[in-house]
């Protein structure tokens, strides 16, 4: 799973000196690259989520290189690709055989088949959330990272950025929690207004809030909490979804799930009580610096072999958990 043994932290001024021209070293099938190049990244996606967080955030790392772009509309991808100065690629497979890492910014159902392949060519998985909007397809995902032993990260935005990201570690090194209470209220089809950048994403109106915010409150849950014993689901007005769930610990929580709040009533929290008081998840920034720091870890795990508890695995969790929650929801 290690890209190369002397890769040098992401971030670190020794690694932006030492890249060397990509067409001589090119990746191995376990997706290593030559000692002092820094790994090359592919970005598959072109919408406004690609726009503003991935193509950025991937231009920005100072520990990769930004290759190039894969998208289903060609003149998007190459749109993308003439803005930042990188390779357009006419097939996700040509992506693969070039870069040592792909980044998703794709719908879940058409993310996992591909990312089923790009993992059987060897490269490292940045993904996004949700994995997929069924177990059977994130769980080929989860198997296939380690079948053919690649690293794996699933972009889960509070867990890599700050400070929230450290708020969670010290949250979940605590122990008596006794309950817990989140809501993520969108206002992506709000009743009240214009919807916002991301309101043209079929699988959003498909899957509504329950799919697309549901991640970010479990990742936060699960890893202060423990893992999700028992979930029951129920429907409100417009595209909310409440979640009432057990945990490992025998704490319990809720979450109330939206992308059609009132554009006043929009917002994000989650509050903790338990045996060390009341705690509130504190406000962040700088999603593409977040995006960032889940390629550090991605590369993280690449090169040390120990698999990222934000990973495949864990995005394949969450997707058994949000279907057990939609499997209780009326049609």
């Amino acid at each position: 799973m290690s890209i190369s043994s002397d890769l040098s932290p992401a971030g670190d001024a020794a690694a932006d000196r030492a890249v060397v021209p990509a067409e001589t070293t090119a990746p191995t099938a376990a997706g290593q690259t030559a000692a002092g190049r820094r790994p090359r990244v592919g970005l598959l996606g072109t919408g406004p989520w690609a726009h503003r967080t991935h193509a950025p955030a991937l231009a920005a790392h100072a520990g990769s290189e930004f290759a190039g772009v894969w998208g289903r509309r060609p003149e998007a991808a190459a749109e993308l690709a003439q803005k930042y100065g990188v390779k357009v690629y006419e097939d996700p497979d040509e992506l693969f055989a070039d870069c040592d890492v792909v980044a998703f910014a794709l719908p879940p159902d058409v993310q996992a088949p591909l990312a089923v392949r790009a993992a059987a060519a060897g490269r490292h998985l940045l993904l996004d959330k949700p994995v997929a909007t069924t177990p059977q397809d994130a769980r080929a995902v989860a198997d296939a990272v380690a079948r053919h032993q690649v690293a794996s990260v699933v972009f889960l935005t509070l867990r890599f950025a700050e400070p929230t990201a450290g708020w969670v570690e010290e949250q979940a090194a605590r122990t008596g929690w006794f309950t817990a209470a989140a809501h993520w209220l969108g206002a992506v089809f709000p009743p009240d207004g214009t919807p916002s950048a991301y309101a043209d994403s079929p699988w959003r109106k498909a899957k509504g809030g329950l799919w697309d915010v549901g991640p970010h409150a479990l990742s936060v849950l699960i890893p202060i909490l423990g893992d999700v014993t028992g979930v029951s689901a129920a429907r409100g007005p417009s595209d909310v979804v409440q979640l009432a769930l057990r945990h490992a610990s025998g704490a319990a929580s809720t979450a109330v799930l939206s992308l059609g709040a009132p554009q006043a009533a929009a917002g994000v929290g989650l509050e903790l009580r338990g045996s060390a008081g009341v705690h509130e998840l504190p406000g962040w920034s700088d999603v593409p610096g977040a995006y960032g720091r889940a390629l550090d870890a991605l590369l993280t795990a690449a090169r040390t072999g120990v698999p990222d508890p934000r990973g495949a695995e864990f995005g394949a969790r969450l997707t058994e958990i949000l279907a057990q929650a939609e499997a209780q929801l009326p049609t």
